[in-house]
């Protein structure tokens, strides 16, 4: 597998848990870990501006798809 694959098939595994279970992986919860870091690491790319134009558009969509399910404090 070439690196876009790789890329690709992690982008969409993390898309799908989302679209499943209207939330972002856990870092709390041991099957969930390998695609909060994942997440974390690609988000750390395009923070620093260091992310490959090619995959912007989908981190892009991604990131709008975490938004939608954000995490929301019921003490507020």
């Amino acid at each position: 597998m070439t690196q876009d694959e790789i890329w690709t098939a992690h982008w969409q595994e993390v898309m799908d848990f989302m679209r499943q279970n209207s939330r972002k992986p856990s870092k709390h919860r041991p099957e969930e870990r390998d695609m909060h870091n994942w997440w974390k690491h690609q988000k750390k790319l395009f923070n620093a501006g260091a992310m490959p134009a090619d995959r912007l558009d989908r981190f892009r969509q991604m990131l709008a798809l975490g938004e939608e399910n954000r995490h929301v404090n019921q003490y507020q």
